[in-house]
């Protein structure tokens, strides 16, 4: 029976409108007067609502706004930052119910994993809480006599932050939230498939900035597509610091034009990421993470699992233990709690899907079980499929690249060596992972010689990082990290300072400069 799982309800509790303004500067949000965006759900293919997009010119005011802002949030104390996050999250506690359940409805992923998105956030609020009160320097011993050095950081100014559709509120956390209690100011930009989520955040947070004065400006929302903007944010020199979420072919071209006025760069960009599966491996726990790096998401996250490096003694029973867990996977309408699986984001990933399973079989793999489409009473939108199972080699040109669906290669491997070359053996580097019990295999892996991605994990999956790591990768995946650890320096400006308390001024390096001679 169809039901709208109660999200009519959570629309109406996020302040969604039936058309929504495209730039909110914290407590307001300003008319807009581009063509408006309609967010279509991948659950049942209908509209659920639009945004009016904002012009060329619209950006340029609310970049003018973030600038102002700056000067102002910038000298507030660090701990009082650290409140207002802190106040943030615990409205974003309030929240979590009917915002996971948005994030369910326009993304495509399953109710728990959209709850899950939003405890990220107020995850990452907790963090920074505590971060805004040790954004710590070094003390230094200098060689000259009668100085004192030591190093600080400054805020840095305007922060960009573009998202991906996939994590629609999560990622702006990370890089808000950290920028917020570092004395920066923010203009999100999200995905245009999924902006209702954007503006369901700002007005869940707009209450908070409004009760302490926030200055309008310090965390701004823009909602504009190419027709109006396009590498307007990468080429501006009023914002020094691009955080970018995407695929690694538009992330290389943001990285040259932001690299191109010299400004900052966070790159999170594709993701291959595997699994090697050792014959001392916990078969169970390997069955079970591989399923959800695999499934979950339908796929389409960065950290998905894309190949299984299986030790040839194990590769047939385990193979077949995993297409008998592969078909007990429920598909269907997400916010069904019963479901495993959700729909992909739009029929063009569904078609992606398909292309590559024709090009898996074109270069000698093998379909092993699904990628076929998915339909009954409750999924006719056209983006639900069968998640895919597929025996392939590495060398394929196709494994070689990121396909953001539920595609999982089964690779074959000898000895330990051919395993970890055949884990390396990939343009991207962000999320990798062994199931082993020995030691001398796990140590291998994670050693200079072993993973060479930003994350690698023992007998655990490949997806579900903690905020508290610092998040991100090597090689195509771009090199940036957010989210946790000491990640929060790249946003901030770094200075060295010497200070003088002596009578005199000797050089350092010992040089002899005397003017009275």
């Amino acid at each position: 029976m169809n039901t709208d799982y109660g999200i009519q309800a959570a629309l109406k509790q996020l302040g969604i409108q039936e058309t929504n303004q495209g730039i909110c500067t914290g407590g307001k949000w300003t008319d807009t007067s581009g063509d408006v965006l309609a967010s279509f759900s991948p659950v049942d293919g209908n509209a659920i609502a639009g945004v009016r997009q904002a012009t060329a010119k619209e950006y340029e005011r609310l970049v003018s706004t973030a600038g102002e802002a700056f000067k102002a949030w910038r000298v507030i104390p660090a701990p009082k930052r650290g409140e207002i996050v802190r106040q943030i999250g615990l409205e974003l506690r309030k929240y979590k119910e009917p915002l996971g359940k948005l994030v369910s409805w326009e993304m495509g992923k399953i109710y728990q994993e959209g709850l899950g998105e939003v405890q990220e956030m107020i995850d990452i609020c907790d963090f920074a809480v505590g971060l805004s009160r040790q954004l710590y320097g070094l003390t230094m011993h200098s060689e000259r006599p009668g100085h004192r050095m030591y190093e600080q950081y400054h805020p840095l100014g305007i922060v960009g932050v573009v998202s991906s559709f996939n994590f629609p509120v999560a990622v702006w956390a990370w890089n808000a939230m950290i920028a917020l209690v570092c004395g920066d100011v923010v203009i999100w930009k999200p995905s245009s498939k999924v902006p209702l989520c954007a503006v369901a955040v700002h007005n869940i947070i707009s209450g908070v900035l409004k009760k302490n004065n926030v200055p309008e400006g310090v965390l701004n929302l823009l909602i504009s597509g190419s027709k109006y903007l396009g590498d307007d944010l990468f080429s501006d020199r009023h914002i020094p610091l691009i955080s970018f979420t995407g695929s690694t072919r538009t992330g290389k071209n943001a990285a040259r034009i932001v690299g191109e006025r010299l400004g900052k760069t966070i790159l999170e960009l594709g993701g291959n990421n595997a699994i090697i599966v050792t014959p001392s491996a916990n078969p169970e726990l390997a069955l079970r993470a591989i399923v959800f790096g695999a499934a979950g998401t339908a796929g389409q996250r960065c950290t998905s699992t894309r190949r299984i490096i299986l030790h040839n003694s194990l590769f047939d029973t385990f193979t077949s233990r995993l297409v008998s867990a592969y078909k007990g996977l429920r598909i269907g309408n997400p916010l069904d709690e019963n479901n495993h699986v959700g729909p992909l984001i739009d029929k063009d990933a569904v078609m992606k899907l398909f292309k590559a399973m024709e090009k898996v079989k074109q270069a000698g793999g093998k379909i092993i079980y699904g990628g076929t489409p998915f339909e009954n009473s409750d999924c006719k939108s056209g983006c639900y499929v069968v998640p895919c199972i597929a025996e392939a080699e590495n060398h394929y040109e196709i494994v070689q690249e990121e396909t953001f669906a539920p595609l999982l290669y089964l690779i074959r491997y000898s000895t330990l060596d051919e395993a970890i070359r055949l884990h390396n053996d990939v343009p991207q580097g962000l999320s990798s992972a062994m199931f082993s019990t020995d030691i001398h295999e796990t140590e291998t892996f994670l050693s200079h010689e072993g993973s060479d991605c930003g994350i690698a994990n023992i007998n655990i999956g490949t997806s579900g990082a903690e905020i508290g790591g610092a998040f991100g990768g090597e090689k195509d995946t771009g090199g940036g990290r957010e989210s946790g650890s000491d990640a929060w320096k790249v946003y901030m400006r770094r200075q060295t300072n010497t200070i003088n308390f002596s009578t005199g001024l000797p050089l350092a390096q010992g040089i002899e400069f005397d003017i009275d001679k």
